[in-house]
């Protein structure tokens, strides 16, 4: 079943632990659909994060995140890697989840969009009707433990250590 409308306008410290466990799915081109299990996933706050986009205020890049939650929003990284995130929360209060890994092998966020053909054209799809991109809840939910963000060490120490990386760990069951 897909999360309905509500579930995407939640605070993002609300939906990024509840989308591990649930699964990726991308409609190809050619009708093929791809699905995985989302293993981890990071949280960016609003303005105040310094490791958020949006801590700059809004930008062409960061109009995304501005949005009602449940749109994607896509970005590249290094010149090579297209990261997806997904916007929480409600219009104006700038928030995403950075999906970070689904099932190995597709365990680095660059490395899943490759694997799953998803790029900036798909940036702004409205995920809760898309049939695109979209997440799938079957109930399935592992344990989760808590880790500060990758990557992001411009922010300062307060940001840098924010234990809002939410990864499955071992086990799951049906709820």
């Amino acid at each position: 079943m897909r999360p309905d409308k509500a579930f995407f306008e939640q605070d993002v410290l609300d939906a990024a632990p509840q989308m591990v466990g649930m699964r990726m799915c991308r409609r190809l081109p050619d009708g093929q659909v791809l699905s995985a299990r989302i293993t981890e996933t990071e949280a960016y706050r609003g303005e105040e994060d310094k490791a958020c986009h949006a801590s700059k205020g809004r930008t062409n890049r960061t109009e995304m995140m501005y949005r009602k939650g449940g749109h994607a929003y896509i970005y590249l990284i290094y010149g090579i890697h297209e990261l997806f995130n997904i916007v929480t929360g409600k219009e104006n209060e700038p928030q995403a989840v950075l999906i970070r890994a689904l099932e190995k092998p597709l365990n680095g966020p660059g490395k899943w969009t490759r694997a799953f053909s998803v790029t900036r054209q798909q940036n702004g799809l409205y995920l809760p009707c898309s049939d695109e991109i979209w997440l799938e809840d079957d109930g399935w939910r592992p344990k989760i433990i808590t880790a500060p963000r990758v990557g992001i060490d411009y922010a300062g120490e307060k940001w840098k250590n924010i234990p809002w990386r939410f990864i499955a760990h071992e086990g799951g069951n049906k709820q």
